[in-house]
């Protein structure tokens, strides 16, 4: 009986440490994208990025391939599921980081356990108390304060913009619809086959999405080319720096794939309620690294807002059991 108490407390601390590790690894995919996106585009990088993805997903995809047989009703969802998650999502999500500054894109994130309970509450039929519904509003009004604090007009170096930072947001309601089909999926499938499921598609979609106009332009005679897909370039790789090519294959690996598998197996191990908080690491290291490695300054309402978003979310995922998410968003 005490061998076996031992087991579960140390399997308790194992999942906590997962989760914490997660929550950090995150809180750097801003960072490493804005490094990338100095030496390419915003499509390109995210490309590379789910390239270097895949090759971690690919040895968790070998061992569950008796797994992956999936009915045709299940197949259309996952094949939905993958595109609101990675084309969709990412693409919008770093035109916006294009646009805006690493710190204001980071706090913005901070919202997500807030907003994924107030979807879960309208969408799923899960409850939601007066401290919880406070919550979300106090989140609402910390992304409103962040969103005031961007310039309109075009970005500048280190400047956020009202445009970059309501991309984000666009990428985040775009997030939560991710989420909560993954959430479905992961009642019939391992966290680790859905996860496998989803990035493999959808860097694929991805892929045809970036490159497709290229390989037309260079397939196609010069009249049949849309006047769009003229100026398209194929994967930049000769000129890239060896330290765009460390924040690539770390956005990929380290901060999507390990991720991913982190905390799946985290939250099979500990309450979700409890392991959400460490979602929060990710915008306050987000910010952190925006402001003190990048140079980057926040306003007034920014931190003000910061401070609304992150006692939101730290508040509602250490008090309510169906508040966090079972699946992650980076």
């Amino acid at each position: 009986m005490q061998s076996q108490a031992s087991h579960v407390r140390r399997l308790t601390i194992l999942g906590y440490t997962a989760c914490a590790l997660a929550g950090t690894l995150w809180g750097t995919g801003f960072y490493f994208g804005r490094l990338a996106l100095n030496e390419m585009s915003v499509e390109h990088m995210v490309l590379y990025r789910f390239l270097f993805a895949c090759l971690g997903i690919l040895p968790v995809a070998v061992m569950n391939r008796r797994r992956l047989q999936l009915k045709r009703s299940e197949i259309r969802l996952l094949l939905c599921t993958a595109a609101l998650g990675i084309p969709i999502q990412f693409l919008i999500q770093f035109h916006g980081l294009a646009r805006t500054t690493v710190s204001h894109a980071s706090l913005m994130v901070g919202a997500v356990p807030v907003l994924l309970a107030g979807a879960a509450a309208v969408f799923a039929g899960e409850r939601l108390d007066w401290i919880g519904w406070t919550a979300l509003c106090g989140s609402t009004v910390g992304v409103t304060l962040i969103v005031l604090g961007g310039k309109h007009g075009p970005a500048t170096s280190g400047e956020p913009t009202l445009a970059g930072d309501l991309l984000v947001i666009v990428s985040l309601c775009t997030s939560l619809a991710w989420i909560l089909l993954s959430k479905k999926q992961m009642q019939k499938h391992s966290p680790s086959v859905v996860t496998a499921l989803t990035i493999l598609p959808g860097t694929a979609m991805l892929a045809v999405w970036v490159m497709g106009p290229w390989v037309m332009r260079v397939s196609l005679p010069e009249s049949m080319v849309p006047t769009a897909w003229q100026a398209s370039t194929p994967l930049p790789f000769s000129h890239i720096s060896l330290s765009a090519w460390i924040a690539l294959a770390a956005s990929g690996l380290l901060c999507t794939a390990t991720t991913t598998l982190l905390w799946n197996w985290g939250i099979h191990h500990v309450p979700a309620s409890r392991a959400g908080v460490f979602l929060n690491i990710e915008p306050a290291l987000g910010s952190w690294l925006g402001v003190q490695l990048l140079g980057e300054h926040l306003g007034p309402h920014a931190w003000l807002g910061g401070g609304l978003i992150l006692t939101a979310a730290i508040v509602l995922t250490t008090r309510s059991p169906q508040s966090s998410p079972d699946i992650l968003l980076e």
